[in-house]
């Protein structure tokens, strides 16, 4: 493809404000398109401007009195730097998530691509009376469907619930996943002094959850299936990874239990701890991708994960990975069969280590996307 000038808009970096798993997505597809093309990064940040790996980042700080209108602020911020480097033209417009189509709306003449990560309704799909803004915040993610030229999902169970919920025509929406670095989740560590280190025994088998502690994740369905593994394995211990509004709820959930919450770590801690666990356990209720799949396979663990969306997609179950339905009885089940057979489950994750460099390095992840890029170039004449 020939060279393109590319404008990413998201509200999060890997360099800047850093919520989850978009960060890690959107910086490497930024900086893998970087590669051959010119891109700019628009998203929220203290400083100067500045070059990463070929991206250009540009930032901004927005405000507002609630997450709506947070966002809309920081989209029109994104729009005053933009114009700035909007000579020559930029050739396409990337929108990542809900957060920044109040832009894509304000660009919607343009070229445009909009990529659902997720959708409110996996986030949030038993929140309705919570008190969180879920349709509002289900209204935008439409809009952005509806006027953008090109959608692209991260996997086809994405697509499929997009396209339900936001009556988006088939032909208008590609599946492009998620890619991983995987030496960015290698470590050669010595797993006792590890475990040790977050004081777990050395010699019991450490089963390790990474993400929100959020309803969409499934952390209390891992909680309640710990005495299920324990009855088999006495001796299993279970480390949470992430933070969230469950935290207090699941701390009294777990106060007997084997079972302790490490919150946030930093990038060089969490990889020590991947790599020394010897289980990681992604027991989500919903999972558009599911990048901590590619990050426990990067470093050969082996997973227990729900037979649930992209998870589902990607694992082949009893090769790279056991896949259980999202209920503590089928978690405890799935743990203690692996937990039975390490060498079995150390086969599993080299199996996913080879699937990772295999089908999703970012390579050809970007490649997938510049597809996406030329239909949207083309959108008139697909509609004729």
């Amino acid at each position: 493809m020939e060279s393109l000038k590319i404008a990413f808009f998201c509200w999060e970096s890997l360099y800047a404000e850093r919520v989850g798993g978009l960060a890690n997505a959107a910086t490497n597809l930024a900086e893998t398109l970087a590669r051959h093309h010119e891109v700019h990064y628009f998203t929220r940040g203290e400083g100067r401007d500045t070059e990463i790996n070929g991206v250009r980042y540009h930032y901004c700080r927005p405000a507002g009195a609630d997450i709506v209108q947070y966002c809309s602020d920081m989209s029109r911020r994104m729009i005053d730097r933009f114009r700035g480097f909007d000579a020559p033209s930029f050739d396409f417009l990337h929108f990542h998530d809900w957060h920044v189509v109040d832009a894509l709306h304000r660009l919607r003449d343009r070229e445009t691509i909009f990529t659902y990560h997720s959708t409110e309704f996996g986030r949030n799909g038993n929140a309705f009376s919570s008190g969180w803004p879920f349709p509002e915040i289900s209204g935008i993610e439409r809009y952005g469907g509806l006027i953008a030229k090109r959608i692209t999902a991260v996997s086809s169970t994405l697509r499929r619930e997009a396209m339900k919920l936001y009556d988006i025509p088939d032909w208008k929406i590609d599946v492009v996943p998620n890619g991983i670095v995987p030496d960015h989740y290698q470590a050669d560590v010595d797993p006792e002094e590890v475990k040790r280190r977050y004081g777990f025994d050395p010699d019991s088998p450490l089963i390790l959850f990474v993400g929100r502690l959020a309803w969409q994740k499934g952390p209390d369905m891992l909680v309640d299936a710990a005495p299920g593994l324990l009855r088999e394995h006495p001796d299993g211990k279970f480390a949470f990874v992430g933070d969230g509004q469950m935290r207090q709820g699941l701390g009294t959930r777990a106060r007997s239990l084997p079972v302790r919450f490490l919150g946030r770590l930093d990038d060089a801690d969490y990889v020590s701890l991947l790599n020394a666990s010897d289980i990681v356990a992604i027991p989500s209720r919903n999972e558009p991708f599911g990048l901590v799949l590619l990050e426990a396979w990067s470093a050969g663990r082996c997973v227990v994960a729900s037979d649930v969306g992209g998870l589902s997609e990607n694992i082949e179950h009893g090769t790279d990975g056991v896949k259980v339905q999202p209920h503590p009885d089928s978690i405890a089940k799935g743990l203690s069969v692996v937990a039975d057979s390490p060498g079995r489950s150390h086969c599993m994750g080299r199996k996913g280590l080879e699937k990772v460099k295999g089908c999703f390095q970012w390579s050809r992840i970007a490649e997938r996307m510049e597809d996406s890029y030329r239909k949207a170039a083309n959108h008139d004449t697909i509609l004729c």
